[in-house]
């Protein structure tokens, strides 16, 4: 119970601070200004870890490699954490382990991304938060949205995407699983 109650905390800060470093990593990509209060809490959260990783990471194009790794770096130490809990041999595993955390934590926030991008369409269309978290979910939904009409007058593009992410989380969930 003590290792559950453990991996669970562990579990959310690491999926705070890691998801806050891949939303960094997105919100420089799309060129979004950090200016709002979603960039100030990113920042906020992010910038002990990213700014010592940028001064040895250069961006590779319009991508933040010290997002990236920062959040990589958590997720690596969450891994090792648990590992060492239990008590196992050899630690390349958590290696793996790590980079599959890493891929579960991108679906995890694009998933509530959406989730926040419907919400806040039906109820509050005009708060700056509307329109970061519009701007960081169109280039993801534009697929969508060029194959499936709109029903109604209602957009099932972010549906869509929620349904190919979570088939996307049981393949990794499954791929983690073996470890």
């Amino acid at each position: 119970m003590v290792y559950q109650i453990f991996s669970f905390l562990l579990d959310v800060v690491a999926g705070l601070l890691g998801g806050a470093c891949l939303f960094r990593l997105y919100m420089q990509h799309q060129r979004v200004p950090f200016g709002n209060p979603v960039g100030r809490f990113v920042f906020a959260l992010t910038d002990w870890l990213v700014l010592p990783l940028r001064r040895v990471l250069p961006a590779f194009g319009r991508w933040d490699t010290a997002s990236l790794v920062g959040a990589y770096l958590i997720e690596l130490v969450e891994y090792a954490l648990l590992w060492s809990l239990v008590g196992r041999a050899g630690i390349e595993g958590v290696f793996l382990l790590a980079l599959l955390g890493l891929v579960r934590l991108a679906i995890s926030s694009v998933i509530a991304l959406v989730i926040a991008y419907a919400i806040l369409s039906w109820v509050q269309n005009d708060s700056p938060m509307a329109d970061v978290i519009d701007r960081l979910c169109a280039p993801l939904l534009r697929p969508f949205r060029r194959v499936i009409p709109l029903v109604g007058g209602i957009d099932l593009s972010p549906l869509a995407l929620l349904v190919l992410l979570q088939v996307l989380w049981m393949v990794v969930a499954g791929l983690g699983g073996r470890f």
